[in-house]
């Protein structure tokens, strides 16, 4: 496995990349190329989820894909620098991607809560002049293949999570016009990747209204997509299992969502 810290720069901000890529055997397949997971965990703009990140990586490996863990710049930084920092890396895995046995047609990006709208940002802002403009690449380059969205923080319209738009916007976040762009339900065109979405509906702190808005509008332009509601789960349960509980909280163990990995795997095999 390569397992490498690599620093992703863009201006005086630093994110963490973390890879887990798996290597190929000559008794099975020396020259296999996987899927490449990029994973954005969750944590309002204000930090990065322990519970969001490795636990998911190791999962998606033993499922045979390669997979990352970005830690982006988060608050003080305001957008777009965590946006700047996954298109790089993506752009990273594309320029790597025969080192790493990446197969380039399958290049994800998988967001949890407020890394669910940075996920979703490039997905849908991926081919925008003010994104490709600042980095110096080819939107081709920073295009992910497709979105695996994890109740996802997306509108900042009536069911907003609004501590995640003060965090990602700061004194920007009294800037309407800005505030409105960043309501990704909006922004999506016929160009917007393919997407697999997952949500509950006890979900109080980003109300699944965010997943179906989404999903909505994908489907108004002929966006595939894979879209799960579960009837009961609190915000927050990245796998669902005691492997990623949270400290002191029974509730974040909920066995009925567990499934959503396997099925987000089938869809990445078969997209």
């Amino acid at each position: 496995m390569i397992y490498e810290k690599i620093d992703i720069t863009f201006e005086q901000e630093t994110a963490s990349l973390v890879t887990y890529i798996l290597d190929n055997s000559p008794s099975i397949d020396a020259e296999r190329k996987r899927p490449m997971v990029v994973i954005c965990p969750g944590g309002g703009y204000r930090h990065t989820s322990d519970r969001e990140a490795e636990p998911i990586a190791i999962k998606l490996n033993a499922m045979g894909f390669h997979a990352c863990v970005l830690r982006y710049s988060v608050k003080p930084a305001v957008f777009p620098t965590a946006l700047c920092q996954l298109a790089k890396v993506i752009g990273l895995i594309r320029e790597k991607a025969e080192d790493w046995n990446i197969d380039t047609t399958k290049v994800f990006v998988m967001g949890f809560s407020a890394g669910g709208h940075l996920a979703a940002s490039l997905g849908v802002f991926w081919n925008q002049e003010f994104l490709t403009e600042k980095l110096g690449l080819p939107s081709e380059q920073i295009r992910p293949n497709g979105m695996i969205l994890c109740y996802p923080v997306i509108t900042s319209g009536e069911h907003a999570n609004q501590g995640s738009f003060q965090s990602l916007l700061g004194d920007k976040a009294y800037g309407e016009d800005l505030l409105s762009q960043l309501s990704l339900e909006n922004q999506i065109t016929k160009n917007t990747p393919p997407t697999f979405l997952w949500h509950t509906v006890e979900d109080t702190a980003v109300p699944v209204e965010n997943s179906l808005l989404f999903a909505n509008s994908l489907l108004k332009n002929k966006v595939p997509l894979e879209l799960h509601i579960y009837p009961r789960g609190v915000h927050g349960l990245s796998l669902g299992t005691g492997e990623t509980k949270a400290k002191d909280n029974e509730k974040s163990v909920q066995p009925e969502v567990a499934n959503w990995i396997t099925m987000a795997g089938r869809w990445i095999e078969y997209l």
